[in-house]
């Protein structure tokens, strides 16, 4: 179809009244149709969103779907589900720039810090022409490891006492089943730092020329750690009893091919991991309780019943002038028979046995007004508890939103809590008592909002149910945001895990978490666990380690 032609408008004054008629109703024509091209194009854009909406709804599904199929993979695999979302970058991208920080003092670098150290030293001669002068020396510092095996064969005197009695010369100290302190050493740190299997170390000793089996150095491995055992519960009674806060979380471990959790309890100074079979409140309470078998009825104890609502006349028949103190549970069980409670109710039981454990901690001068930070699991809340601002910014992250209405409103709301948050960080640094009741108002205003995205609005409301553990840091300021140092600890531990799987006996088990501990706090601690288990063996001469409760202690 031919373009009609059509006069130019800006000589319309020129024109004659056709020429003008004919202008207009070209014009008028033009307009009618750009009209139905727009609204064709208008109707498509409607169609195409509909059809976006539904795309999207459908990736969700299929995104639920391909989760759950992965989780029963993962379930009939016997491995852990893989959660359906990224890690939070809130807590780096809220961090101060460079440029905002001062400048510190650059910690010295380099190979010449440890000269001093020198343990040998020799003097390369040259044969020099005739006519040459000495100029002197020239040093070279150069750094060597010696790693050789040894096969000493001990003669000990023996003698016979006038009496009768066999008097025989003592063997020197860390030597176990013909084995010396150095070998158990290097055994005990490639295995909890170096995450070296049993198998691996076999093939790595057998290498170098020590004759030994994988049986014997699970031996050395699991067996005669008492005085490791002790000072890992004594680093979990002083980390308690000093720490102003603890990070806490949990993972998965096997033992004995039962499913068990290893619980973490970490604060600035010390690192504790405990594997049992259950992740229960009653579970944790008993690890806060450093070790100690008592259950205690006094003030504490029936305060923690108000506060989980437990039955009055339950709690009127138990109360008693004095505290009662039981020294294990089986006199604690029978004292409650004896008041009437059915023992075998468990869901009775467990309230007033949490109750028994909170009394006993608190009998015994632990936790005190400790924050017990957390990522929100049930059984963490218990005394002084704060929220990980992470995990509650990821249930956040996890909402998919169908539409980009949805997504908009998803975006700034996830935009006023990293903001909020940086403006907690910020206070970190310079707490303020002035400002506190300007944060709880703004916390008010994100997490009281309405959007009009149901799941988006639920959550928000539930977050705000949430308010005094969130903000406990405006009262705590020393206290962290998040849990991310108990994750850290954690990863070694689940490292751990893929490398070696599990454990099957009791030394074993008890020997992961000890010696993984231990090491842990030793880095908080700025020590060298190498010289630490030198000096707990005997062998770490020049390289005295003292105690480390005394060094968490003294560091609080």
């Amino acid at each position: 179809m031919a373009k009609k032609w059509l006069p130019s408008p800006e000589h319309a004054d020129t024109l004659s009244l056709n020429a003008l008629r004919s202008l207009v109703t070209g014009l008028l024509e033009r307009s009618q149709q750009a009209e139905a091209r727009l609204e064709k194009l208008e109707a498509d854009n409607i169609q195409l969103r509909e059809e976006n909406a539904a795309l999207r709804l459908d990736n969700t599904r299929l995104k639920l779907e391909n989760q759950r199929l992965r989780d029963e993979i993962a379930r009939l695999k016997n491995l852990p589900p893989r959660p359906p979302f990224r890690a939070s970058g809130m807590d780096k991208a809220t961090d101060s720039k460079p440029g905002d920080q001062q400048p510190s003092k650059k910690k010295p670098r380099g190979p010449k810090l440890d000269v001093k150290r020198v343990s040998r030293q020799e003097i390369l001669r040259i044969n020099a022409p005739a006519g040459s002068r000495f100029k002197g020396y020239k040093s070279v510092y150069v750094r060597d490891l010696v790693l050789k095996a040894e096969l000493v064969h001990y003669r000990r005197e023996c003698w016979v006492t006038p009496d009768g009695k066999t008097v025989l010369a003592a063997l020197p100290a860390g030597i176990i089943g013909g084995y010396g302190a150095n070998l158990r050493r290097l055994c005990l740190m490639l295995h909890a730092q170096g995450q070296v299997t049993t198998a691996r170390l076999t093939t790595l000793l057998n290498d170098i020329g020590l004759d030994i089996s994988k049986r014997q150095i699970v031996r050395l491995l699991t067996r005669q750690l008492d005085g490791f055992v002790a000072e890992d519960a004594a680093v979990l009674h002083a980390g308690l009893v000093s720490s102003s806060y603890v990070t806490v979380d949990d993972t998965g471990a096997r033992h004995s091919h039962n499913p068990c959790y290893a619980t973490h309890i970490g604060g600035p100074n010390f690192t504790v991991f405990r594997t049992t079979k259950s992740k229960s409140r009653l579970n944790f309470l008993s690890l806060l309780r450093g070790g100690y078998q008592d259950y205690v009825l006094n003030d504490a104890a029936f305060e923690y019943l108000k506060e989980r609502r437990a039955d009055a006349a339950v709690t009127a028949g138990l109360r008693a002038l004095e505290p009662q103190r039981f020294c294990n549970q089986v006199p604690f069980l029978a004292h409650l028979a004896d008041k009437g409670i059915n023992i075998f109710d468990r869901q009775e039981i467990g309230t007033l046995a949490e109750a028994g454990l909170w009394g006993a901690i608190r009998h015994h001068g632990l936790v005190g007004n400790m924050v017990i930070v957390s990522d929100d699991a049930g059984q963490f809340r218990v005394g002084n508890h704060a929220l990980c601002w992470v995990h509650g910014e990821r249930l956040l992250q996890k909402l998919m939103p169908a539409t980009a209405k949805e997504e908009r409103l998803l975006t700034m709301v996830r935009d006023l809590v990293w903001r909020f948050y940086k403006a907690l960080k910020a206070y970190k640094q310079n707490p303020s008592l002035q400002s506190a009741p300007a944060f709880r108002r703004r916390f008010d205003r994100i997490f009281t909002l309405r959007t009009g995205y149901e799941a988006l609005d639920k959550l928000l409301e539930r977050l705000h149910r949430r308010k005094n553990e969130l903000l406990k840091v405006l009262e705590h300021p020393d206290i962290p945001l998040h849990t991310n140092a108990s994750e850290n600890d954690l990863r070694t531990f689940v490292t751990k895990r893929k490398i070696s799987g599990g454990t099957m006996s009791e030394d074993g088990r008890v020997a992961r978490d000890v010696m993984l501990g231990l090491m842990k706090t030793c880095q908080k601690l700025g020590l060298s666990f190498y010289h630490f288990l030198g000096d707990r063996l005997g062998i770490g001469k020049g390289h005295a380690v003292p105690p480390l409760p005394a060094i968490i202690l003294a560091r609080a």
